[in-house]
């Protein structure tokens, strides 16, 4: 089985590459930073036996058949897609510019959507065909300073709504995830920019510590920082129920 991770270089991605690779998967990995995707393909377990890390910047569109075709070339197929990279942005919408807005959803929502269409002849060939595109809380619910993010982030939910609706007669399961606060380097930047809001403690909630993301020592997993979730959390719980328990797959 093969799958193809985008985003896989931290935070959610990087431990969906883990776990997919404790299911034994053969993997390809996707990021714009080569040495990082480096240092997650070093740190897989021996489960896994191949891995390839494909690094791209999916805000150019040669990049997305060109991820795919690279992943059934050089590992023979295509069977799980996972649509995780994704880029943040926080400040008033005023702030936004034409170039900022384009990127954003070049990366969070024309890459999945693309990616997935490069990818569908190969999972019409595969027994157990997946996607999973990883979206946010914002995409059902709007978050001030996040305008943009979040825009891109509904696009991504209203995609997955018809893609699956679609492809479903060739027994292509299509899921969203749309995780909330999560301990991730993404979140801790945008945190950097929260508008002041009242506390009714007194004083100003930016005031406050933001959970900060620290990778755990000798751990693919970041710390935790209450009320935030490290990636990992209940991730084999989201795995399973979309069939990536190894007795199904």
């Amino acid at each position: 089985m093969v799958a193809l991770v985008t985003g896989a270089s931290r935070g959610i991605g990087k431990v969906i590459a883990m776990e997919l690779a404790s299911l034994g998967y053969d993997l390809a990995l996707v990021a714009r930073d080569a040495a990082a995707l480096a240092e997650v393909i070093a740190a897989l377990p021996e489960s896994c036996a191949n891995a390839l890390a494909i690094p791209a910047d999916l805000a150019l569109e040669e990049s997305y058949e060109s991820v795919v075709e690279e992943t059934v070339s050089r590992l023979g197929g295509l069977d799980v897609l996972v649509n995780c990279a994704g880029l943040p942005q926080s400040g008033p919408f005023t702030d936004v510019t034409p170039e900022q807005w384009d990127r954003i959803f070049a990366v969070n929502a024309k890459a999945p959507f693309f990616i997935s269409k490069a990818a569908l002849p190969h999972l019409k060939k595969s027994e157990k065909p997946v996607v999973i595109n990883i979206a946010s809380v914002v995409g059902f619910k709007g978050y001030i300073h996040q305008s943009a993010y979040a825009s891109s982030k509904h696009a991504l939910t209203g995609f997955t709504k018809v893609f699956a609706k679609e492809v479903q007669s060739f027994g292509i399961r299509v899921h969203l995830i749309s995780p909330g606060g999560v301990a991730t380097e993404m979140v801790t930047k945008m945190s950097r920019h929260r508008p002041r809001r009242a506390d009714p403690t007194g004083g100003d909630r930016r005031d406050r510590p933001f959970p900060a993301y620290e990778e755990g020592a000798g751990d693919h997993r970041p710390v935790l920082h209450p009320p935030l979730y490290r990636p990992g959390f209940r991730l084999k719980y989201f795995l399973r129920r979309v069939g990536f328990h190894p007795e199904i797959c």
